[in-house]
């Protein structure tokens, strides 16, 4: 009786681990509740007019910033801005990337920058979770594209141009060319030295969010970190591009199929070194 008593005991904490573990499976993401616009349209603007107006409204000059791809010392500095008629949404409207992409639903984490429109975004799952301005490099110092991945980071580093540059949130990506993302001005336009400049609160979350690689030895990367994807180019000579959007507010959407066709040939790739991570970190 006590053996049966035992053996009855097993198998109802076996199908409750096996229950709880089907339930943990089928346990999927909230979507992210967003506040859309009515519409999404634009005009120029007076900015030191529009900022007498508006200074305190931290929502509204969030996204006054990011559509000009500047930060607030610069903004205050410039003459006409282009701004949204409608600003009640939440900021992530009013940026080119998509809210989901469902081709990348197995790829945990990825950061994308855009050269044509001057912002990025990172996804979890195809699941748009943050997005904002970059200024990347100036047309003698471009940006290198293609697939890379966030190697080691620093809150603080000097730059290897000039060491009166003080580069705050630095994470590189391009361990030899000395390529990264930090906090630095931006002055509306690709300004840098083939660094992806960004405001100091971007640069710190993708800061946190992002995964540094795993070396063995001194210098043998054992895993390889968060996968960043830089694409498309920028029209130096053209006018700011956003521009454009007084005439076409969707002149600069980045489509489904844009993110599918940026990504597919590094998928494979991408995946290999995600399940590398998850069995060796």
């Amino acid at each position: 009786m006590k053996k049966l008593l035992i053996l009855l005991n097993i198998i109802v904490l076996a199908l409750f681990f096996s229950c709880d573990g089907n339930e943990k499976a089928k346990i999927k993401k909230e979507p992210i509740n967003r506040q859309q616009p009515k519409s999404v349209t634009y005009q120029m603007e007076n900015a030191k007019e529009w900022l007498s107006l508006n200074i305190k409204d931290s929502k509204k000059l969030r996204i006054a910033i990011a559509v000009n791809r500047t930060d607030k010392e610069n903004f205050a500095q410039m003459d006409s801005v282009i701004m949204p008629i409608d600003m009640t949404g939440d900021m992530e409207y009013y940026l080119p990337f998509p809210m989901t992409v469902p081709y990348l639903k197995d790829v945990d984490k990825i950061i994308y920058f855009s050269y044509p429109t001057q912002t990025f975004a990172t996804y979890e799952n195809g699941e748009l979770i943050y997005t904002g301005p970059t200024n990347m490099g100036r047309k003698q110092d471009p940006t290198p594209t293609g697939l890379f991945y966030t190697n080691w980071k620093a809150e603080e580093s000097i730059s290897t141009f000039n060491d009166e540059w003080e580069l705050r949130w630095n994470f590189n990506v391009e361990n030899l060319l000395g390529v990264a993302w930090h906090q630095y001005s931006l002055p509306g336009y690709p300004a840098s030295h083939a660094c992806m400049r960004l405001q100091e609160k971007d640069a710190r979350y993708l800061y946190e969010w992002a995964d540094q690689w795993i070396l063995t030895g001194k210098d043998k990367v054992l895993v390889k970190g968060t996968p960043v994807i830089v694409f498309g180019s920028y029209d130096f000579d053209a006018p700011k591009p956003w521009l454009q959007l007084i005439e076409n507010p969707k002149a600069m959407d980045i489509t489904e199929d844009e993110m599918k066709n940026q990504t597919e040939r590094f998928l494979k790739e991408i995946l290999a070194e995600q399940e590398n991570r998850a069995a060796k970190a």
